[in-house]
């Protein structure tokens, strides 16, 4: 069997966490920023977290073992 490849588009958008979660940046936060609320903008720039019902297949799309 050939070596599995990272997907490429995920590796540039998550990092791994020290305890093996996977962070990610919030989405919405590009444009049309004017009519966002300041409050909205300031939680948006802050990093979340891969929900668990997501994380399986991040973890394919990264070849991270469970």
């Amino acid at each position: 069997m050939p070596k599995m490849k990272t997907n490429s588009s995920a590796k540039k958008r998550v990092s791994i966490t020290g305890t093996g979660k996977i962070k990610r940046k919030k989405a919405f936060k590009n444009h049309i920023l004017t009519k966002k609320a300041t409050k909205r903008k300031r939680g948006l720039a802050q990093s979340g977290l891969v929900s668990e019902v997501d994380m399986p297949n991040m973890r394919f799309m990264l070849t991270i073992g469970k």
